[in-house]
Order: C-alpha cells, then sequence, then structure tokens
C-alpha cells in the first residue's frame, strides 16, 4: 500500500488550510476487503464508526467514484479520503465561550473570529479554542446531541489564531463533505484585507510562489522556487489606501496554504505590519526620528498583533445549493491602527 499523503499535520499554530487529501494505493496481491474495515486500519485515530460516517457522507471516492462501506477493495484501487478524521481532538470539551455568530442554520454556522483565539484544540491549546465554544453552542441547542455529533467533521478551513474574520463550519456531514471540496477545488471567495509595510509599487498584481514549512526555523513558512519543496499557492492583492511607509492591500486567495498572504507579502518586500514571526514588529520603513519611532510604537500597541483580517467568505451552500456572501467590518485594533496612520499623513502633509 502507498499512502500518497497530501495532509498537513496539526501543530501549535493552525494553519489557513484544514481540508486537502489523502490518497491511498492499494498493492497488489492485496485480498478483496471492505473500505470501512481498511481505512480503519490505516489510518491513525479513526474508529469505524467515523470510518462509515465519512464514507456515507462522501469523503471518500474509489477511483474518483464514491463507495459504500460494505465496498470491498482490490488491487490498484485508489482511495482518496478527504481529511476523513483529526485525532488531534478526539474528546471536545465543551466550554461557554461567546461566538459572534453571523449566519446559522441546520446545516452551516459562520462565525466573526476575534483576534487571540485558536480555532481548534491541539498541542498546548487544549481549552479556549473555537470548537470548544462550538461544541458548548451546539449541546445547548440539543442537550441530547450525541458525541459523535459534535463538531468533528465540521471544520474545513482555519485561520491563524491572530487573524480575525470569518469562518464557516459544518452542522452536519453531508454540509462538510460539500464545503470541504468547494475549499479543495478553490472555489470559495474569500478576501482579506492586510496593512503591510512600504509602498506598494503596483496598484494590483499577483504573487506566484511555492509556499512551505521553512526548513530550520519550523514554526514559521516560506516560499520556494518551484519543485519538490512547498506546494503551488497564488495570493492576488489590490491596493486599498496608501500612507507612505505603510499600505493597506486587499488579499483573494485563489489557494489556501498556511500562512500564505503572510509569506507571500514578506516575499515581495511587503511584511504585514507588526507580524513578529515574520518581522514585522519592527521598523521596516520609515524616519530614524525618535518622533516617528514613538509613533510606530503606539500603533504596535493599538493592534498587538498581525494586521490581517478575514473580510469576505462566499461559497455555494450545501442543502440550497446558492452562492451565499459574508462580510465582516474591520475589527477595532486594526480599524485604530489604520485611523492613527491616515492622521499621521494628514499631519505631514500640513506640515509641508
Amino acid at each position: 500500500m502507498q499512502d500518497e499523503s497530501e495532509l498537513e499535520p496539526f501543530s501549535e499554530e493552525p494553519s489557513e488550510t484544514l481540508y486537502e487529501r489523502r490518497t491511498f494505493v492499494i498493492d497488489r496481491g492485496q485480498e478483496p476487503q471492505r473500505i470501512d474495515k481498511w481505512l480503519q486500519r490505516h489510518i491513525e485515530g479513526a474508529t469505524r464508526n467515523k470510518v462509515q460516517q465519512g464514507i456515507e457522507a462522501g469523503f471518500v471516492t474509489v477511483n474518483g467514484k464514491p463507495v459504500k462501506s460494505n465496498y470491498k477493495i482490490r488491487a490498484a484501487d485508489e482511495i482518496l479520503v478527504m481529511s476523513l478524521i483529526n485525532p488531534e481532538y478526539t474528546t471536545l470539551k465543551r466550554e461557554d465561550i461567546p461566538l459572534n455568530i453571523v449566519y446559522e442554520d441546520e446545516a452551516i454556522l459562520v462565525i466573526n473570529k476575534p483576534p487571540n483565539m485558536v480555532v481548534h484544540p491541539g498541542v498546548g491549546n487544549h481549552s479556549g479554542t473555537l470548537l470548544n465554544g462550538v461544541a458548548y453552542h451546539l449541546e445547548k441547542q440539543n442537550p441530547n446531541i450525541d458525541e459523535d455529533a459534535l463538531p468533528r467533521f465540521g471544520l474545513v478551513h482555519r485561520i491563524d489564531k491572530n487573524t480575525t474574520g470569518l469562518i464557516v463550519l459544518a452542522k452536519t456531514p453531508e454540509a462538510a463533505a460539500h464545503l470541504a471540496k468547494q475549499f479543495f477545488s478553490h472555489t470559495v471567495k474569500r478576501r482579506y484585507v492586510a496593512l503591510v509595510w512600504g509602498d506598494m509599487e503596483q496598484d494590483t498584481g499577483t504573487i506566484t510562489g511555492h509556499v512551505g514549512r521553512h526548513e530550520t526555523m519550523r514554526k514559521t513558512f516560506t516560499v520556494y522556487p518551484e519543485g519538490e519543496l512547498g506546494k503551488h499557492a497564488v495570493t492576488h492583492y489590490k491596493v486599498i489606501e496608501r500612507f507612505g511607509y505603510v499600505t493597506l492591500v486587499q488579499c483573494v486567495l485563489e489557494t489556501g496554504r498556511t500562512h500564505q498572504i503572510r509569506v507571500h507579502m514578506k516575499h515581495i518586500g511587503h511584511t504585514l505590519f507588526n507580524d513578529w514571526e515574520y518581522g514585522g514588529d519592527k521598523i521596516l520603513k520609515g524616519t530614524i526620528y525618535s518622533k516617528y519611532k514613538q509613533f510606530v510604537d503606539n500603533c504596535f500597541e493599538a493592534c498587538p498583533r498581525c494586521a490581517l483580517h478575514a473580510q469576505t467568505l462566499g461559497f455555494v451552500h450545501p442543502v440550497t445549493q446558492k452562492e451565499i456572501m459574508f462580510e465582516s467590518d474591520l475589527p477595532n485594533d486594526m480599524a485604530r491602527v489604520i485611523e492613527k496612520w491616515r492622521a499621521y499623513v494628514s499631519s505631514r502633509k500640513n506640515d509641508i
């Protein structure tokens, strides 16, 4: 059996992309065997019940076609699993965490995530996450909810701990499978707003470059030349407003790699403002005067995180099959720091 997994491991820092794929090619000589039993043995942390739920929801295909749990695998079969299970949080503690719910129905839940909140439990983050709050919310709606109905399948994408903005979760395995395929096919519409260091040369542009984990600094990512390292990534950007030493930009993701916007912007010399992991918490553009340094420090204090916000999210509803769009206002911290830069530019013009 050959495992051609493309799933990224879960880490302390949640990534932007969750649903990719895992492919198994069955060896020659394999005796016919039920696919649910085979997958249970070959996916760490999987249970028979979870495997069967995933198969029924459409998370598993064989040779490009959906199958039933009693399908018997054969030599040379190619099995595609759409992130069937995440063993990192097989037990999910319910916690009464305030959630800014933008939209909810029987199939999906759209939440506007605040800064400094991890999306899912993992190493070093076992509580206080978005999913802990979602589990509590669902149980409050239905006190008799089955443990298996809590949001295992529901997380179809992620945003970083300090990135704010819109995230969608599925409330049923069927909705999760439908949304997962949209993310995998890059048909979901996502627009971000970012404040970056420097004055962008062009009003619009496209950044293309393979994004992969840094070979020595394992908590960060970098852009690699096309080849074996990293994964193909494309970010489109458009200037919203210029402040001389920093620029407010809109970013549209064509792909969704871990830290993609942060890495791509650094790659072209425009690191995100106050992004400490990529060096944006230092003065990268501007004057040497102490008054300017104090101003920037005040801006860091006003927005004590990476200045990135997931503003727009659009996708096809898994039940109605109609496209829906959601938009989120800039959070207070980003709005404050943008206003500070706007006032700074205005005062400089008045001094001239």
